[in-house]
């Protein structure tokens, strides 16, 4: 056996890159059996057939892994935002960065388009919340570099909205050609040009995936279960211990110190705001309906 990593997921076969090249894979039955899906990023065991083919035997330990985007050993969530068509809602935002916080995964919000639009709404909110931001064109080329920078000798995932031209950066920091589609005016979204998860290789060392761009989250596979919630919100975090009541809700409670922190400018409206709705969302699901 020789040891790779996924580099794309397609119809039931994972294409695995090890010392010896690319080696096109069929996962064992037993991890159908073992309801154990492969995702790329996965560090993995295979057994070479013939003519560059294999055999997926073993899943190494993971980092970390996601469900949407469906990838594995992310070190940086690079999530992809838009000020102008189609604009991007911030809680769509917190919804990945909450996931993203409790699995150890850097974050950067990369806004692009910022030459067609003057709006430092999304800037000023992530920024001031404490994550790297960077306003970027993929057009002009706009801090490209820093956005190059900012992802060298890492593994990313670029996820964001339909429309917010995810694609269209990858190929800017590198001729990857990958398809690149059109921003309906009429529903104000993009076509999910990317159809699967690939890894891509650049020339600073960093492997980055693009990955499909979704309208809204329209399933609850992704939600961060209530009493968890608190800790994927890092600027809660010196507020938490000083509420008056142990098991504060941070909603509505009376001496609450996160309320107050968000009243004196301190935490960010729209992030508390989405911290309810999520808050809200998950006290209605079930426990096993929560993906731990």
């Amino acid at each position: 056996m020789q040891s790779g990593i996924i580099l794309k997921a397609l119809s039931g076969f994972y294409y695995v890159e090890t010392e010896n090249g690319v080696f096109e894979c069929r996962a064992r039955g037993k991890f159908r059996l073992e309801k154990v899906t492969p995702l790329v990023g996965d560090k993995v065991m295979i057994t070479e057939t013939e003519n560059s083919k294999g055999v997926l035997e073993e899943i190494l330990p993971r980092k970390n892994s996601f469900i949407r985007p469906a990838v594995a050993n992310i070190d940086q969530m690079v999530i992809v935002a838009s000020e102008i068509t189609p604009v991007t809602d911030p809680f769509l935002i917190d919804r990945v960065i909450a996931t993203a916080e409790l699995r150890g995964c850097e974050i950067l919000i990369a806004i692009n388009k910022c030459d067609a639009s003057s709006s430092a709404r999304l800037y000023d909110i992530y920024n001031s919340s404490g994550f790297k931001t960077i306003s970027i064109s993929a057009l002009t080329g706009m801090n490209i570099d820093k956005l190059t920078e900012a992802i060298e000798g890492k593994i990313s995932a670029f996820t964001g909205n339909s429309g917010v031209g995810k694609s269209s950066i990858l190929n800017c920091l590198e001729d990857l050609r990958i398809p690149t589609g059109e921003v309906s005016e009429k529903l104000g979204r993009g076509r999910h040009t990317t159809r699967h998860i690939e890894l891509f290789k650049l020339k600073n060392g960093a492997l980055i995936a693009d990955t499909p761009g979704f309208a809204a989250f329209d399933t609850h596979e992704d939600f961060v279960d209530s009493g968890r919630l608190q800790y994927a919100f890092r600027e809660f975090s010196p507020y938490l211990d000083k509420c008056r009541y142990r098991d504060c809700a941070h909603i509505k409670e009376q001496g609450c110190a996160v309320l107050k922190a968000v009243e004196e400018g301190k935490i960010n409206h729209s992030r508390h705001s989405s911290y309810v709705r999520m808050y809200e969302q998950s006290k209605q699901l079930k426990e096993w309906e929560i993906k731990k």
